[in-house]
């Protein structure tokens, strides 16, 4: 696994609910928040992964490139899916749930495509690596949340950030699946 690409597809996919964590780090524990968040990152990754297993037995490998279009589909696309309702029950099923409500259709389409090759090893590291990078970010985004400069910028250039990850991670898609290697040797 490219951890460069898996830290940058994390980041990137998750760039737009950094800043709900800001507003659900005031609202709930620290412990809450990184236990939701951790659950719903794991759920959904688990989803990608298993979605992209069956694709692979039933298609050749270098066809799953075609799922690159998927990210810079999320790069391109003009609604905005942080505005949806949520439901509230307990703080951990709070963060849950609004994790699943902003990233699910994100995460599902970004993490398919990486997650496609894996072996069920590597998965197993990557879910590990990517549960530890969720809590990282929970304790850095508490930290810096009380600074006005960093919710200004996220809120005037934090759309624009996310669609530039989602690009260049639908390009690396594309390269590293073999696709256009593939595109390439039959002209």
């Amino acid at each position: 696994m490219n951890y460069w690409l898996l830290t940058l597809t994390f980041l990137s996919v998750n760039l737009d609910f950094f800043f709900m964590l800001l507003f659900l780090l005031k609202r709930y524990s620290r412990g809450a928040v990184i236990l939701g968040y951790v659950l719903g990152v794991t759920v959904l990754m688990t989803l990608s992964f298993a979605i992209g297993k069956t694709l692979a037995l039933l298609v050749p490998e270098w066809t799953l490139g075609v799922l690159g279009v998927l990210p810079l589909y999320m790069a391109l696309r003009q609604d905005n899916d942080s505005d949806q309702p949520r439901t509230q029950t307990s703080a951990v099923a709070s963060v849950f749930l609004t994790y699943l409500s902003v990233c699910a259709g994100c995460n599902l389409s970004i993490f398919l495509p990486v997650l496609a090759g894996e072996t069920l090893a590597h998965f197993g590291v990557t879910l590990v690596y990517i549960a530890l990078l969720a809590v990282a970010v929970v304790l850095v985004i508490n930290l810096i949340g009380r600074l006005p400069q960093v919710a200004a910028m996220m809120k005037a250039h934090g759309e624009t950030l996310m669609r530039v990850c989602y690009a260049a991670v639908g390009l690396w898609v594309f390269w590293d699946s073999g696709l256009i290697s593939h595109l390439l040797a039959l002209v």
